[in-house]
Protein backbone atom coordinates (compact mmCIF):
# COMPACT_ATOMS: atom_id res chain seq x y z
CA UNK A 1 0.00 0.00 0.00
CA UNK A 2 2.91 2.15 0.85
CA UNK A 3 4.34 1.75 -2.51
CA UNK A 4 0.80 2.40 -4.22
CA UNK A 5 0.66 5.93 -2.80
CA UNK A 6 4.28 6.43 -3.11
CA UNK A 7 3.81 6.12 -6.65
CA UNK A 8 0.45 7.91 -7.33
CA UNK A 9 2.15 10.92 -5.22
CA UNK A 10 5.38 10.73 -7.59
CA UNK A 11 3.66 10.91 -10.24
CA UNK A 12 0.89 13.76 -9.31
CA UNK A 13 3.36 15.84 -7.48
CA UNK A 14 5.35 19.12 -9.13
CA UNK A 15 7.62 22.00 -7.78
CA UNK A 16 4.42 24.18 -9.24
CA UNK A 17 1.49 22.70 -7.82
CA UNK A 18 1.51 25.05 -4.97
CA UNK A 19 0.39 21.86 -2.35
CA UNK A 20 2.44 20.88 0.87
CA UNK A 21 2.73 17.04 0.36
CA UNK A 22 3.16 14.58 3.41
CA UNK A 23 5.78 12.45 3.58
CA UNK A 24 5.24 8.37 4.17
CA UNK A 25 6.10 8.65 7.48
CA UNK A 26 3.17 11.17 8.45
CA UNK A 27 0.71 8.79 6.40
CA UNK A 28 -2.03 7.35 8.90
CA UNK A 29 -5.72 7.04 9.54
CA UNK A 30 -6.70 9.14 12.16
CA UNK A 31 -9.26 7.48 14.52
CA UNK A 32 -9.52 10.33 17.24
CA UNK A 33 -7.87 13.84 17.11
CA UNK A 34 -7.31 14.43 21.16
CA UNK A 35 -5.35 17.59 20.64
CA UNK A 36 -3.16 18.80 24.32
CA UNK A 37 -2.78 15.88 26.73
CA UNK A 38 -1.59 16.76 30.60
CA UNK A 39 0.67 13.89 32.15
CA UNK A 40 -2.22 12.59 33.98
CA UNK A 41 -4.92 12.59 30.46
CA UNK A 42 -1.89 10.86 29.26
CA UNK A 43 -1.35 8.30 31.60
CA UNK A 44 -5.39 7.79 31.38
CA UNK A 45 -4.88 7.65 27.28
CA UNK A 46 -2.36 4.69 27.64
CA UNK A 47 -4.64 2.87 30.70
CA UNK A 48 -7.80 2.98 28.73
CA UNK A 49 -6.37 2.22 25.57
CA UNK A 50 -4.41 -1.08 26.80
CA UNK A 51 -7.31 -2.34 27.34
CA UNK A 52 -9.19 -2.29 24.57
CA UNK A 53 -9.16 -6.20 23.07
CA UNK A 54 -10.12 -5.38 19.47
CA UNK A 55 -9.26 -8.19 16.29
CA UNK A 56 -7.03 -6.88 13.51
CA UNK A 57 -8.42 -4.45 11.31
CA UNK A 58 -8.89 -5.01 7.47
CA UNK A 59 -7.84 -1.69 5.55
CA UNK A 60 -9.06 -0.55 2.30
CA UNK A 61 -8.15 2.56 0.56
CA UNK A 62 -10.68 3.57 -1.72
CA UNK A 63 -11.03 6.86 -4.38
CA UNK A 64 -8.72 9.88 -4.25
CA UNK A 65 -10.65 13.11 -3.21
CA UNK A 66 -10.73 16.48 -1.27
CA UNK A 67 -11.42 18.52 1.59
CA UNK A 68 -12.55 21.65 -0.50
CA UNK A 69 -13.20 23.52 2.43
CA UNK A 70 -9.67 22.78 4.04
CA UNK A 71 -7.58 21.99 0.72
CA UNK A 72 -6.74 18.65 1.30
CA UNK A 73 -6.26 16.07 -0.92
CA UNK A 74 -6.59 12.61 0.35
CA UNK A 75 -7.16 8.40 -0.35
CA UNK A 76 -10.34 7.81 1.20
CA UNK A 77 -10.34 4.73 3.73
CA UNK A 78 -13.43 1.98 3.25
CA UNK A 79 -15.77 2.47 6.63
CA UNK A 80 -15.59 -1.47 7.90
CA UNK A 81 -17.46 -2.42 10.60
CA UNK A 82 -14.11 -3.54 12.57
CA UNK A 83 -12.52 0.09 11.79
CA UNK A 84 -15.89 1.81 12.85
CA UNK A 85 -15.76 -0.62 15.91
CA UNK A 86 -11.95 0.14 16.87
CA UNK A 87 -12.81 3.90 16.48
CA UNK A 88 -15.95 3.98 18.76
CA UNK A 89 -14.04 2.15 21.03
CA UNK A 90 -11.01 4.71 21.24
CA UNK A 91 -13.61 7.36 21.35
CA UNK A 92 -14.88 5.63 24.05
CA UNK A 93 -11.66 4.98 25.99
CA UNK A 94 -10.52 8.26 25.79
CA UNK A 95 -14.01 10.07 27.10
CA UNK A 96 -13.14 8.68 30.32
CA UNK A 97 -10.02 11.27 30.28
CA UNK A 98 -11.59 14.12 29.39
CA UNK A 99 -11.86 14.02 25.58
CA UNK A 100 -15.24 14.63 23.92
CA UNK A 101 -16.10 13.05 20.73
CA UNK A 102 -16.62 15.08 17.33
CA UNK A 103 -19.81 15.41 16.52
CA UNK A 104 -19.52 14.71 12.75
CA UNK A 105 -19.65 11.81 11.03
CA UNK A 106 -16.60 9.61 10.69
CA UNK A 107 -14.81 9.63 7.87
CA UNK A 108 -11.64 7.75 8.00
CA UNK A 109 -8.70 9.26 4.76
CA UNK A 110 -4.85 9.24 4.48
CA UNK A 111 -3.82 13.01 3.59
CA UNK A 112 -1.55 13.07 1.17
CA UNK A 113 -1.29 16.84 0.23
CA UNK A 114 -2.34 20.11 1.79
CA UNK A 115 -3.06 23.64 -0.60
CA UNK A 116 0.22 25.88 0.82
CA UNK A 117 -0.21 29.43 1.96
CA UNK A 118 -3.04 31.81 0.97
CA UNK A 119 -5.19 30.46 -1.58
CA UNK A 120 -4.19 26.75 -1.41
CA UNK A 121 -7.89 25.60 -1.22
CA UNK A 122 -8.55 27.41 -4.58
CA UNK A 123 -4.95 26.33 -6.21
CA UNK A 124 -5.88 22.23 -5.17
CA UNK A 125 -9.92 23.06 -6.44
CA UNK A 126 -7.99 24.00 -10.29
CA UNK A 127 -5.35 20.91 -9.59
CA UNK A 128 -8.10 18.24 -9.59
CA UNK A 129 -8.38 17.38 -13.07
CA UNK A 130 -4.59 16.25 -12.74
CA UNK A 131 -6.07 13.05 -11.71
CA UNK A 132 -6.77 10.89 -14.89
CA UNK A 133 -8.38 7.80 -13.12
CA UNK A 134 -8.75 6.84 -10.12
CA UNK A 135 -5.81 4.32 -8.88
CA UNK A 136 -7.34 0.76 -7.02
CA UNK A 137 -5.39 -0.09 -3.77
CA UNK A 138 -4.21 -3.61 -2.04
CA UNK A 139 -5.74 -4.56 1.20
CA UNK A 140 -3.97 -4.62 4.06
CA UNK A 141 -4.24 -5.44 7.65
CA UNK A 142 -4.02 -3.47 10.40
CA UNK A 143 -2.51 -5.23 13.80
CA UNK A 144 -1.72 -2.06 15.81
CA UNK A 145 -3.12 1.23 16.26
CA UNK A 146 -0.82 4.43 17.35
CA UNK A 147 -0.86 6.97 19.56
CA UNK A 148 0.82 9.87 18.22
CA UNK A 149 2.34 13.69 18.91
CA UNK A 150 2.21 15.87 16.66
CA UNK A 151 4.34 18.71 15.64
CA UNK A 152 3.49 21.51 13.65
CA UNK A 153 5.86 23.39 11.67
CA UNK A 154 6.72 24.99 8.63
CA UNK A 155 7.04 21.94 5.97
CA UNK A 156 4.05 20.40 7.53
CA UNK A 157 3.66 18.53 10.40
CA UNK A 158 5.82 16.25 11.63
CA UNK A 159 4.20 12.77 13.98
CA UNK A 160 6.28 11.03 16.65
CA UNK A 161 5.16 7.68 18.21
CA UNK A 162 4.66 7.28 21.87
CA UNK A 163 2.66 4.40 22.46
CA UNK A 164 1.48 1.12 20.21
CA UNK A 165 -1.21 -1.09 21.12
CA UNK A 166 -1.91 -4.06 19.85
CA UNK A 167 -5.30 -5.43 17.81
CA UNK A 168 -5.08 -8.67 18.07
CA UNK A 169 -7.98 -9.69 19.57
CA UNK A 170 -6.48 -11.32 22.70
Amino acid sequence: MIDELLAITARLQSNEDGLRWSTPESWHITLQFLGNASPQQYECLVARLRGQFLPSVPIQLESMGFFDRTGILFVGVRVAPELLSLQQRVTTATSHCGYIPEDRPYRPHVTLARGAGRGGAQRLGAWKSRIPRQPSFTSFIAEEFILYESFTRSTGSHYEIRERFRLDGR
